[in-house]
């Protein structure tokens, strides 16, 4: 519910109203019957702070194999309003010189997230804590300042975490690709990896001509807001500097990991694709 609104509302939109699919197991298992109950619980939390009421929905359950239940899978398809088509708003950064910032808590939360299950092969660990009182917070100053003209893009951060909520930022868009200088070092207190790929939730990244609005919308609704970085549209790399290290990435490489790792794996014989290669697509 979270995300769905934070994309809702970068793309410079009210959220209005959602439906949903719950995808579960066999409902009649105690721990399964616990999932959908929580589920339930936790959208109707989440739609009475956010003023997005249920149009309808559906459910699909007795997702079982002989290995056990598909994992819990509540998705949630959101509907918004722009009232001003001026207010659309790009995912991709589009100014050179634009001023980067992270919009809510940098965050240090590992648990469940896209880091542990690439790189450690682990699903475990509590999963981002998430605020629904926070996130509307986040949006309504999001929103603010996009009335205001004073975003140029805004994307939000979720799987992956921040660094690749920048690397989308650069390379989304193909027929825009930019580079950008991010200084991630005043947060030397978190662990390098936790700042990178950590998936905190109500955060977004945004770029601007004008920093100073954002920051002083921010302070009076008591949301965390910090520049981060200054995009440069004729650069070719992702310059990234942590309190202990740096890291730079090209454009080049992270555009095609992204565009091009499905395509290439499915253009392959059968017998020369693993299963290795193409679970993971299938998951995603």
């Amino acid at each position: 519910m979270a995300e769905a609104a934070r994309n809702v509302a970068c793309t410079g939109a009210r959220p209005m109203a959602i439906t949903n699919c719950l995808n579960f197991g066999n409902p009649t298992r105690p721990e399964v019957f616990f999932q959908l109950k929580e589920a339930v619980a936790g959208m109707g939390e989440a739609c009475r702070a956010l003023g997005t009421p249920v149009t309808g929905g559906n459910v699909s359950l007795y997702n079982e194999s002989p290995s056990g239940a598909v994992y819990p899978t509540p998705v949630i398809g959101m509907v918004g309003l722009i009232e001003d088509i001026s207010h659309i708003t790009r995912a991709t950064f589009q100014r050179d010189g634009d001023a980067i910032l992270l919009l809510g808590e940098m965050g240090d939360e590992l648990g469940a997230s896209e880091y542990l299950a690439t790189i450690h092969g682990a699903v475990l660990g509590p999963p981002p804590r998430c605020d629904v009182k926070v996130e509307r917070r986040v949006i309504d100053v999001l929103l603010d300042a996009i009335s205001t003209g004073a975003v140029s893009s805004a994307h939000d951060c979720s799987d992956g975490g921040l660094a690749v909520a920048l690397a989308e930022c650069c390379i989304a868009n193909l027929e825009g690709q930019t580079g950008a200088e991010i200084d991630l070092s005043g947060w030397g207190d978190i662990p390098d990896r936790a700042v990178l790929f950590g998936e905190s939730q109500a955060r977004i990244v945004l770029s601007s001509p004008s920093p100073a609005r954002i920051l002083a919308l921010a302070a009076a609704a008591n949301v965390p807001c910090a520049v981060i970085g200054r995009v440069r549209i004729n650069a070719d790399t992702l310059d990234i500097k942590l309190a202990q290290k740096s890291c730079r990435s090209s454009i080049e490489s992270l555009s095609r990991a992204y565009h091009e790792t499905i395509p290439s794996i499915m253009s392959r014989t059968p017998e020369h694709a693993t299963f290795d290669e193409l679970a993971p697509v299938a998951a995603h």
